[in-house]
């Protein structure tokens, strides 16, 4: 299990992460504990076994991906009662306070990963080998990556970078302004971009694309439309990634690094963790968790029916666009299309039912993994995919007044699914735009921060406050521990 000498930022922000990590064979230390922080950069296997362990963190972005549709119009939180993962209950109704520990683990484990990244930095110039440069910008990546998660989720965060906090200087540290930290971000991103080639040798490692993409997005979220335009454009030209012909095979295990993969988290069906500690899992959560309650039939394994699709998700879709069953699961529609429909079986959880399952993420058989296959899925998440880049960039385009290119970006998208041609311009074309988004990448994680960043929460999501609820509260025992110095976020 991971553990650490303090409970706040220090979990997240002090040397032993990296001596401290036993649930993770690749980072296990012969003999144990007898490395300290200023005798291990001492070759290059040192900065790459730490390297790992700070995309070690990436884990947990099945967290993300659950709140950024639960909170939104896009599911429910399911579950076997409405005190399973009470936390999500509270986000899905918009009754989330600071004590939450769903979005303390946000917190944490982002954190977490930072300081991985930090500990590498502020040893950067130890030695020096060849390839040094490509692992610090991956470091980079990672460190802008985990800080874009916090600052979407918390707004203002505290900003460290390239050094480690002891438990007095957390007392001391303050709020980073929301600009500051997105200003990190892009020179991080920036620094990953100019230093890393479109292809990486090892799977998993992110490359030129990755950091290109993930810096039109931090640009996006601030409203920089033309230099977002910009970013996005030096992926689409590089000529690296294409939208694969079917749909459906875009999120299973033996079609993985694919041509639309512009960042994947890279997930094994070994366990690693436990629910004690979900961080911890080798495999990812989503598919298992999200599976179907009880389930007894072909195709699909049982799940524990978290995350569950809305509605009014379904009815979004045209009935002609393939995408609507290819993301959402209609589960009696399917049974009843089986050979043998009265042989198969489920359960509804106590924690709501819709009728309908996440079909990116959900367990099926012949992609599961052991000991216990709600924790063991293979199923990589993809973080960002062309798609997401296209219509992210046609967003950018049509902000900027260039409909021409955004309707351009957009209809590859439609065109990929057989849906008509959109030939309209001005704000009916941003619609059109933030729709598709919404039917393209529903169940990826996207739907809560889409509507937030573009003002339509309020009217798409029941019981959201403005001026509340754009942000997330920060956890209360993390102000408690960092001497109660941070001013909670507004309405909290």
């Amino acid at each position: 299990m991971k553990r650490s000498r303090y409970t706040f930022i220090v979990a997240a922000l002090s040397l032993v992460v990296i001596a401290a990590v036993g649930c993770r064979d690749f980072l296990d230390l012969e003999p144990e504990f007898t490395q300290d922080a200023e005798n291990y950069f001492i070759n290059a296997d040192d900065y790459d076994r730490a390297l790992t362990g700070a995309y070690d963190l990436l884990q947990g972005s099945f967290m993300s991906l659950w709140i950024g549709e639960i909170a939104s119009d896009n599911a429910i939180a399911g579950g076997e009662s409405v005190t399973d993962t009470e936390g999500l209950h509270e986000i899905d109704e918009m009754r989330h306070d600071a004590v939450n520990t769903e979005l303390r683990n946000i917190f944490r484990w982002n954190y977490a990963g930072i300081t991985r990244a930090n500990y590498i930095m502020e040893f950067k110039d130890n030695i020096d080998f060849e390839g040094k440069t490509q692992v610090l910008a991956q470091t980079r990546f990672l460190r802008a990556f985990y800080y874009f998660e916090l600052t979407k989720f918390f707004g203002d965060v505290p900003l460290v970078v390239d050094e480690r906090l002891g438990a007095q200087e957390v007392n001391e540290i303050e709020r980073t302004p929301q600009s500051e930290v997105y200003a990190q971000i892009e020179e991080d991103l920036q620094f990953a971009a100019d230093n890393l080639d479109w292809t990486n040798p090892v799977k998993g490692r992110v490359t030129k694309g990755a950091a290109l993409a993930l810096l039109g997005k931090a640009q996006l979220y601030q409203s920089k439309f033309a230099e977002a335009a910009s970013t996005f454009d030096q992926v689409i030209q590089s000529g690296q990634y294409a939208l694969i012909d079917n749909y459906n095979n875009l999120f299973s295990v033996a079609n993985e690094g694919h041509s639309e993969t512009v960042f994947d988290v890279q997930y094994t069906g070994l366990e690693g963790g436990s629910y004690g500690c979900l961080i911890c899992l080798e495999g990812n959560a989503a598919p298992g968790f999200q599976g179907i309650r009880q389930y007894d039939g072909p195709v699909y394994g049982d799940g524990n029916s978290y995350n569950l699709p809305t509605q009014d998700l379904y009815d979004a879709f045209d009935q002609s666009d393939p995408r609507r069953d290819a993301s959402v699961l209609d589960i009696e529609a399917f049974i009843a299309a089986q050979p043998n429909p009265s042989s198969i079986t489920y359960a509804i959880g106590g924690g709501g039912h819709t009728g309908y399952y996440n079909n990116k993420y959900i367990k099926r058989q012949g992609e599961i993994g052991l000991p216990d296959n709600d924790l063991t899925s293979p199923v990589n998440y993809r973080v960002i995919r062309y798609a997401d880049v296209l219509l992210m960039a046609a967003e950018a385009n049509a902000q900027t007044g260039n409909d021409g290119l955004a309707q351009q970006y957009l209809n590859e998208v439609r065109q990929r699914v057989g849906m008509p041609l959109i030939t309209s311009g001005g704000d009916q074309l941003l619609q059109d735009i933030y729709t598709e988004r919404r039917l393209e990448l529903s169940g990826e994680g996207h739907r809560f921060f889409d509507l937030v960043r573009t003002g339509e929460a309020e009217e798409n999501i029941e019981g959201f406050t403005v001026g509340k609820h754009e942000l997330f509260p920060i956890p209360q025992l993390e102000i408690d521990l960092a001497g109660g110095n941070w001013q909670q976020n507004p309405s909290y």
